[in-house]
């Protein structure tokens, strides 16, 4: 298998793994709705999609354009930290449960969650995506697409944090 074959199964599996996510968040937000879940500011969460989709397409197409020499060491790691990243974003997953979505919806009078990752971190999540964001695209030596990602995802991240952070300051103490 060619290191550009071995890449583009990276990039389809978890693209495959963003599917799960979008059905388990869909699962999650119903449940949350039907408990009276309140949903904080929607509008960046177009550009979010956007984004995040960008990633994957964008890491994938650099590659075959650029047809990068290997360099095995870089990939590895690389590839390393790609795979921590997913394990810190589905700890994340499991420890909120039900209450993990995509979007920032919070049930009113269940108190902020503090175990896990969030026993030592306010959004482990977002340390998942940040390391994701450069990681995963130089696996592929996709440098303009981990630079671009990270540029772009740096003001959508302060947007995203002072807007859960708001939501959470209306949760009960745990």
């Amino acid at each position: 298998m060619s290191y550009t074959q071995a890449f583009t199964i990276l990039i389809l599996l978890v693209g495959i793994e963003r599917i799960v996510e979008l059905v388990v968040s869909k699962r999650n937000l119903e449940w949350s709705r039907a408990n009276g879940g309140i949903e904080f500011s929607f509008g960046h969460y177009p550009f979010m999609v956007v984004l995040h989709t960008g990633l994957l397409f964008g890491a994938l197409a650099e590659m075959y354009i650029s047809q990068p020499k290997l360099i095995p060491e870089l990939a590895w790691s690389m590839f390393v930290l790609a795979v921590a990243s997913q394990i810190l974003r589905w700890w994340c997953v499991i420890t909120l449960g039900k209450r993990w979505n995509t979007r920032i919806v919070l049930v009113p009078n269940l108190p902020r969650i503090t175990a896990g990752p969030y026993k030592f971190l306010n959004h482990p999540n977002y340390v998942a995506v940040v390391i994701e964001g450069f990681a995963l695209p130089l696996v592929g030596f996709s440098w303009i697409t981990a630079i671009i990602f990270t540029a772009l995802n740096i003001p959508l991240l302060y947007v995203r944090i002072r807007a859960e952070n708001k939501a959470l300051a209306t949760l009960p103490k745990p």
